[in-house]
């Protein structure tokens, strides 16, 4: 229980990775707010979360006995997000903990409109809604933190596909390196810390699906991408390295990236 009496705000927290860090944070004695979209938005070749998503991941931290407020929010929108937020710490007391998660990949081969805008406002701009809703309250309350936000392999290396999608999925997961950096120096005296993860290929939707598996294949560098002898990873792998990086186990770890990708990066 090395996250006891700690509170989690988590986004894209319905399924997927996001559900797998509110589960594993709740294991070790965190409460969470967990906010996701629940709904689809039209450029994304997938479906999105659902309300019944987020309902199951608050069933699954309750079923360990820890507290979760749920909530429905969009994270390119900052004042729903906000009161999103200020609905869970008012419930379960100030956040101590930010996984900023909430992300969308359109990898479709034709271009059904808005992907570049979109995947760079929930990617990009959603992960600065998120930390800039908590940390005034993180830096006020004066107890330290930790503020982990997923980036990905294809923000360390370039990919392949010359798509509107493709394109802002990269330059977001690039960009929010440069976000993670400034932020990890403009909090540490606050005693804050700021780190992005960059997880390969996960099985969780947002890879498990038609239009992710046609986009894979189309990639011969994609066919053995990992140094390891592993296809995909499980989303607890991923947990794993974020409970360490939030915990106290790593209290002077910020401003870094850590690969969580089986040897993708230093593969290619």
């Amino acid at each position: 229980m090395i996250l006891e009496g700690k509170v989690a705000f988590i986004t894209g927290a319905a399924r997927g990775q996001g559900r797998s860090h509110a589960v594993r944070l709740a294991r070790e004695g965190a409460d969470i707010i967990g906010v996701d979209i629940c709904a689809d938005i039209d450029s994304v070749g997938y479906p999105l979360a659902t309300a019944a998503d987020l309902k199951e991941t608050a069933r699954q931290v309750e079923a360990l006995g820890r507290r979760i407020h749920p909530a429905v929010a969009d994270v390119r929108d900052p004042d729903r997000l906000q009161a999103a937020l200020d609905d869970g710490v008012a419930a379960l007391g100030p956040v101590d903990i930010v996984i900023a998660n909430a992300g969308i990949a359109p990898f479709s081969p034709e271009d059904r409109g808005g992907e570049w805008r979109d995947v760079l406002d929930v990617n990009l701009t959603g992960v600065y809604n998120t930390v800039r809703a908590a940390t005034p309250g993180m830096v006020e309350r004066g107890a330290g933190g930790a503020i982990v936000i997923t980036s990905s392999t294809a923000g360390l290396t370039g990919m392949a596909a010359d798509t509107p999608g493709v394109l802002g999925y990269t330059a977001s997961k690039h960009g929010l390196v440069g976000l993670m950096r400034t932020w990890a120096n403009a909090l540490a005296p606050h005693r804050i810390r700021v780190n992005t993860i960059h997880p390969t290929g996960v099985s969780t939707p947002m890879v498990l699906n038609d239009m992710m598996l046609g986009f894979l294949q189309s990639d011969p560098n994609m066919s053995n991408p990992h140094a390891l002898p592993v296809s995909m990873l499980d989303a607890a792998d991923v947990s794993d390295a974020v409970v360490w990086l939030v915990s106290d186990q790593a209290r002077f770890v910020t401003g870094i990236t850590l690969p969580v990708d089986a040897g993708f990066v230093n593969k290619r």
